[in-house]
């Protein structure tokens, strides 16, 4: 499997619809945002393709911390899931960081009123076989309840969470056309 770095200038057609297909739209930032946040920030955006071919197996988004890994986005096309493929991602992905914390959010599946309960499941018991567990914070925002997973020492708390967010946004109000807060 090939690993192609990605910024604004490489980003494919390709890469945005897988983007904008595997995530609910609530959960997207608009990809023109995503973009301008790819290049402001320290983000390791990967697409990860097959040998040195062009087919697109799947990328992840990881915003790296002094103090943990943030697994942001992780998407493998609709016909290659189920087959190992994010399993390889993901492996590729816990060796890069393995000297460090990371933590992922994800879909809660504890929540009850939701369609797709069922995937939520099969993603929540695929991180805790990677070696990921359940910190026991969570949050919710527009009407989808997340839990935080972590891999590695240590806890990871609600303060946390905010401080992260705080982050996001600080990166967010950078950006042209963005509202200041004050």
């Amino acid at each position: 499997m090939t690993e192609v770095k990605i910024t604004a200038a490489n980003a494919t057609t390709e890469l945005k619809q897988l983007y904008e297909t595997a995530f609910p739209r609530e959960e997207q930032i608009p990809w023109g945002d995503l973009m301008q946040l790819v290049e402001k920030m320290p983000l390791d955006f990967t697409a990860y393709y097959e040998g040195e071919g062009s087919k697109l197996m799947g990328f992840t988004i990881v915003y790296p911390r002094r103090s943990f890994n943030w697994f942001w986005y992780f998407a493998v096309p609709v016909p290659l899931r189920g087959k190992g493929v994010g399993q390889q991602i993901l492996s590729r992905l816990i060796e890069r960081y393995k000297d460090s914390c990371n933590i992922l959010d994800m879909e809660s599946p504890l929540q009850q009123d939701c369609d797709n309960r069922e995937q939520r499941r099969r993603r929540h018991r695929f991180y805790l076989r990677n070696g990921f567990r359940d910190t026991g914070v969570g949050r919710s925002f527009d009407g989808i309840d997340y839990t935080i997973m972590m891999m590695g020492n240590g806890t990871f708390t609600m303060q946390d969470y905010d401080n992260i967010i705080t982050e996001l946004r600080s990166f967010w109000s950078q950006m042209p056309g963005a509202e200041k807060q004050d």
